[in-house]
């Protein structure tokens, strides 16, 4: 009998339910896989912003770690939000040690409602000990700007010129996302691996409800490589589910600001 495709969760919780772990649990759910987590952050968040973040202690982050790993088989790991320098390093360790298949790490540096999700002093920190621990990183624009100090494309030009600098960082492969091109017809990624580049596209949806969106994509990857896609195949795949997602997340009707995805959207609906 073969193993349950296990993928952990590294990031922070969001209590509003639609980023962060509760995103991160239900795409890998939805995706096919078992999903564990680490905490590293809770925040007071709803749809309409976050208004608190309390990073939980370096000691507790680690006893997770090492309960989720002496245990079960985990076979990728996504990491988002991690709040500060000495979180990013105790990952870096961890991982380092137990030497997971696969690491997507989606980084996580701003909301969707434009709050500040990792501190400044912290981005050096994450481009020298983390980065290289990846087998994916999954920026969006801002984030991939400033991780090559740029400023944020405006145009899909300026989103494409950022494309050399991007190979450049110390690691395996970015997935680069364009979702922040709002005039742009179609939604378009760039899957850089391999001096190659794959652009993957499906149509822009119309909707306000986009909370999660960079939790959701970066999950499914992981729960794709967890159940042995290799990454162009695991890419393709997460982008077909979270456009599907956001094409039907106007079915929810949860909160008065920017609501969630609609991760379970392919469930059947039991009839009253």
């Amino acid at each position: 009998m073969s193993q349950t495709p296990i993928t952990l969760s590294i990031a922070g919780s969001d209590s509003g339910g639609g980023a962060g772990i509760q995103a991160d649990i239900k795409a890998i759910s939805a995706t096919g896989g078992y999903a564990c987590t680490v905490i590293t952050a809770t925040t007071a968040q709803n749809t309409l912003g976050v208004t608190d973040v309390h990073p939980i202690p370096l000691t507790h982050i680690e006893a997770q770690l090492d309960a989720v790993f002496s245990d079960l088989n985990v076979r990728a790991v996504k990491i988002g939000m991690l709040a500060n320098a000495d979180i990013i390093r105790l990952i870096a360790r961890k991982l380092k040690q137990y030497h997971p298949p696969h690491v997507v790490l989606d980084p996580v540096m701003i909301a969707s409602s434009g709050d500040a999700l990792l501190e400044s002093a912290a981005v050096q920190t994450m481009l020298d000990e983390l980065l290289p621990c990846a087998s994916l990183i999954t920026p969006n624009l801002p984030e991939a700007a400033v991780l090559v100090n740029q400023t944020a494309p405006q145009t899909e030009a300026q989103a494409e010129a950022l494309i050399p600098l991007l190979s450049n960082l110390p690691v395996s492969a970015v997935l680069l996302k364009g979702g922040h091109l709002s005039e742009s017809p179609d939604s378009t990624d760039w899957l850089l691996q391999n001096d190659q580049v794959m652009p993957f596209s499906t149509p822009r949806i119309k909707t306000h409800n986009t909370h999660g969106t960079g939790c959701t994509l970066s999950s499914a990857i992981a729960s794709y490589l967890a159940q042995g896609a290799t990454l162009p195949v695991a890419v393709k795949r997460a982008k077909n589910y979270i456009a599907n997602a956001i094409a039907h997340a106007d079915e929810l009707r949860v909160g008065q600001g920017h609501g969630p995805v609609h991760h379970f959207y392919n469930l059947t609906r039991l009839s009253n």
